[in-house]
């Protein structure tokens, strides 16, 4: 079989890696010293380079001002950015903005993807539900009311909560996943400063500004909601399946800091590296990062086109691919962030040495993730429901 990435695809990883070149992962305060967040919002000097690198628009549709590349190079770039703890709101902003394109309206889709292809208009998405624990679907109500449509023939309104939303207080818009009265999910594109919209200040694991947002009778018209079948579910899976490339990307660059200062640390007038005992945990890591790499590739190219069709079609619903991918990534990252620390010795909790930031991102992918048992479970679950061969 073929693994090689298309010119394309290749291209969007050298230009972000351009674009992320210069980023210092101490560029902002420790989180391990700050009480609060590290930043007030995210570094928008580096979104205005990425914008000027058009990787904000990478998959967009041509007819956006985009270059129409799918979820794999998106993961590419994501990959890239983890390597430096690049502050921005890449995955959101692109999720949304596929999911948009490829569900919801013609007049949503020109109203704001020009815009976020030219870092004018930024997005993120309330995909944690009230506590974290329970589908994000049902912890926001949305009910149609013919009065409220504002020139759009019919409204709706949307009551409940949503936590732990990445910069929601710095976003244009933020994608709201609801259920509708006749229980289907549908997802709610809110600008930020809509009536009924409040936040919450939430600081992440990795010192990070979020937000609980709450939405008390907040008014949309139809064309702010995509309510088509599977929107949600898709963009889900997507998110979960960027939060895996990012993990993989901070694993990579983490096992080769492992790498460099093994092999300068001496002991006994050798370096630390050539020790036995060293050299097995780190290629184990090795191990585990090559199996989250594979499976991530296969979740991505299981979601399909930017646009078009549903997905590439297999055994099992992409579902089960994502899965496979969140067990790799969540149990990955951890594993490899704890052996750094562990052959870093007491140097790796030094506040003035990145590796505790890195520690402090993995932790929190690690929780946007959730439990591997759980994604094992559901993946339990598919096999038992569609039976291979």
């Amino acid at each position: 079989m073929d693994f090689t990435f298309t010119e394309e695809q290749q291209a969007a990883v050298e230009a972000a890696k351009a674009a992320f070149s210069g980023v210092a992962p101490d560029g902002v305060p420790s989180p391990a010293l700050t009480p609060g967040a590290v930043a007030e919002e995210f570094d928008r000097p580096l979104w205005a380079k990425l914008a000027g690198g058009d990787l904000l628009s990478l998959v967009l549709s041509p007819q956006y001002g985009g270059a129409g590349l799918d979820p794999i190079a998106l993961c590419l770039v994501l990959r890239e950015s983890a390597k430096v703890l690049a502050r921005v709101p890449l995955l959101e902003t692109s999720a949304v903005a596929m999911a948009v394109e490829r569900y919801g309206s013609a007049e949503l889709s020109e109203e704001i993807l020009p815009r976020v292809g030219r870092g004018e208009l930024v997005l993120t998405v309330g995909a944690n539900g009230r506590t974290g624990h329970d589908p994000a679907e049902l912890a926001v109500a949305a009910r149609r009311d013919a009065e409220l449509g504002g020139g759009d023939g019919d409204g709706w309104v949307l009551d409940g909560v949503q936590t732990g939303v990445p910069w929601a207080q710095s976003a244009d818009r933020i994608a709201i996943p609801a259920h509708a009265d006749d229980g289907r999910a549908v997802v709610a594109v809110v600008p930020r400063d809509r009536d009924g919209l409040t936040f919450a200040e939430q600081i992440s694991t990795s010192g990070e500004r979020f937000a609980e947002v709450s939405l008390d009778s907040v008014q949309i018209g139809s064309r702010e909601l995509i309510d088509a079948e599977g929107a949600w579910e898709w963009l889900r899976q997507l998110l979960a399946t960027g939060i895996c490339a990012l993990a993989l990307g901070l694993g990579e660059a983490v096992l080769s800091m492992t790498s460099e200062y093994t092999g300068k640390r001496e002991q006994f007038g050798f370096p630390v590296a050539t020790f036995q005992a060293v050299a097995v945990q780190a290629a184990d890591r090795y191990i585990d990062l090559r199996a989250m790499e594979a499976t991530l590739w296969q979740a991505a190219w299981r979601l399909g086109p930017a646009r078009g069709s549903a997905g590439v079609g297999g055994p099992l619903p992409v579902s089960g691919d994502v899965a496979v991918a969140k067990i790799w990534a969540s149990e990955g990252v951890r594993r490899v962030v704890q052996t750094a620390q562990h052959l870093h010795g007491g140097f790796g909790a030094d506040t003035d040495y990145p590796l505790h930031r890195y520690h402090a991102w993995a932790k929190q992918l690690e929780l946007s993730l959730g439990p591997a048992a759980a994604h094992e479970e559901a993946l339990g679950d598919l096999l038992a429901a569609h039976p291979l061969g």
